[in-house]
């Protein structure tokens, strides 16, 4: 299989059921159809507006994809991931553990990763990224033993097709400086701030329409240093380019800040200038009040992982809290050792479930004479359907520094999914609210999945990749990585 052509031919999606824009009016059209040009959305019709003309030339010269049985959404847009640990979902001696227990696991066997192990982890996690919904993802890679260099990468997501920012992730606080990686996979300091910078000016597109920008991301705060945080974020500023980290992640990322700073997460992080709009931090579970203010203020976004937040037994985000303040919060699958999967519209259903779930958590209300109330009448949702469908597309894109991506509209690039309705898990579900069904039913795969006007899913089968012999070749990789390790597997 080979990339999609440069310049595809216009395609009309034609007649779906329902086409959610989530565009400033979060308008949503029936039997409504969407012509794209080139990159771009060039129209959105409702039922029966398009022009004959213009289906006579789509129909001659491009091509007309009936959208009868589909809804129609934005590209869904993932902002957290680290890709290479799909090589690593379910190991059993990491299955158990909280996030430093986990991480200190799984250190010696990633110390084992190859370029080769890296491209193919890259794709396989691209593939299940599409095929649930995601047009644009980042990636955290962190950790480049034996050769490893983002550049290998980038090749690969390249092939695959989809929008990447692929953030240069750095550790350099190994055991014996107080770090929590162990000291041979560490990096020195003026390496990553080198090759952060060859990165960046060799590959970062801001342009609008752009397929590839690259991030400035040392890890987090217990594995680089003050120093390299604060010459980071110099460096990505002075480039143009977004700064990404984890932060506030659980109740031992909390006491680390406090013993090691003297600081909360957020002071810390303001400390060393990792606030700002064109910073996004992973987590931000055990963000207090000071430092969701902070962020408001600033314009600091939020990667919410709620799966990988419930696998690791970090906790519930104040999701709620930071939208009413005005947070940037976009979705993100987190590494696939940790979730342990990479289906974005089920992080999105959890991400729903899991913030009613919080907000029952909450004490019971009582009268004024202190007797607890009840009755049928609960109150708004902590969070809706819609409201986490937001999230995974809107907010994903403003998280990200984006305003070409994220929404349905006239200009907007032309990163659009078809989803199913028919079939058992949506049976008597999408008659009632096709929308809302995508989260409340079981998560469907994408029928069609096009970025920037290109097909990289056509009828449920990746165009770009030939899955059978990638999973095939991952998995000897999988088997070959953790055998390779002490860690039993």
């Amino acid at each position: 299989m080979s990339t999609p052509a440069a310049l595809p031919r216009p395609l009309l999606v034609h007649q779906a059921d329902l086409i959610a824009t989530f565009d400033d009016t979060r308008r949503e059209l029936r039997g409504a159809s969407l012509l794209i040009r080139g990159e771009q959305i060039a129209a959105v019709y409702a039922a029966g507006e398009v022009p004959a003309p213009i289906l006579d030339e789509v129909r001659a010269h491009g091509e007309v994809i009936d959208a009868r049985g589909h809804v129609v959404t934005p590209g869904l847009v993932n902002t957290h991931h680290h890709m290479y640990q799909s090589l690593t979902r379910a190991v059993p001696a990491a299955q158990n553990a909280e996030l430093f227990g986990w991480l200190k696991t799984l250190y010696p066997i990633w110390a084992g990763l190859t370029p080769e192990m890296v491209q193919v982890s890259t794709q396989v996690a691209m593939a299940e990224l599409l095929l649930s919904g995601c047009t644009t993802s980042s990636d955290h890679l962190y950790i480049y033993p034996n050769g490893v260099t983002l550049d290998h990468q980038i090749e690969a997501a390249q092939q695959v097709g989809m929008r990447f920012h692929a953030a240069r992730g750095s550790m350099s606080v190994g055991e014996s400086a107080g770090g929590l990686p162990p000291d041979h996979l560490v990096e020195r300091e003026d390496a990553i701030l080198a090759d952060t910078q060859r990165l960046i000016e060799t590959y970062n597109d801001n342009g609008r329409y752009s397929r590839l920008r690259v991030v400035a991301a040392p890890c987090s705060p217990f594995s680089v240093s003050r120093e390299l945080m604060r010459d980071s974020a110099a460096l990505a500023r002075s480039l143009g380019a977004r700064m990404h980290t984890h932060l506030a992640e659980n109740d031992h990322d909390l006491a680390y800040s406090q013993f090691k700073f003297g600081m909360t997460p957020t002071e810390y992080a303001e400390s060393v200038g990792w606030l700002g709009e064109d910073v996004w931090h992973a987590h931000c579970v055990k963000l207090d009040a000071h430092g969701l203010a902070r962020f408001a203020a600033t314009g600091t976004g939020v990667a919410h992982c709620p799966c990988s937040n419930m696998r690791l037994a970090s906790g519930i985000a104040p999701i709620r809290r930071m939208l009413d303040a005005g947070v940037p919060v976009g979705l993100g699958v987190d590494g696939s050792a940790s979730n342990d999967a990479a289906h974005l519209l089920n992080e999105a259903r959890q991400a729903l479930l899991l913030a009613r779930v919080g907000r029952a958590m909450q004490p019971p209300e009582r009268d004024a004479g202190g007797v607890l109330r009840y009755g049928c009448d609960l109150g708004p949702a902590e969070m809706t359907a819609r409201d986490a469908l937001e999230i995974a597309t809107r907010g994903g894109a403003k998280v990200l520094g984006r305003d070409d991506i994220g929404h349905l509209s006239v200009g907007m690039a032309a990163d659009l999914v078809l989803w199913p309705t028919g079939g058992l898990a949506m049976a008597g579900g999408a008659v009632h609210d096709p929308l809302a069904a995508l989260l409340l039913c079981a998560s469907p795969s994408v029928a069609w999945n096009i970025v920037g006007g290109r097909v990289l899913v056509r009828e449920g089968e990746l165009t770009t990749v030939d899955l059978g012999p990638l999973v095939e070749r991952h998995d000897r990789l999988a088997r070959v990585l953790v055998a390779g390790s002490d860690t039993p597997g």
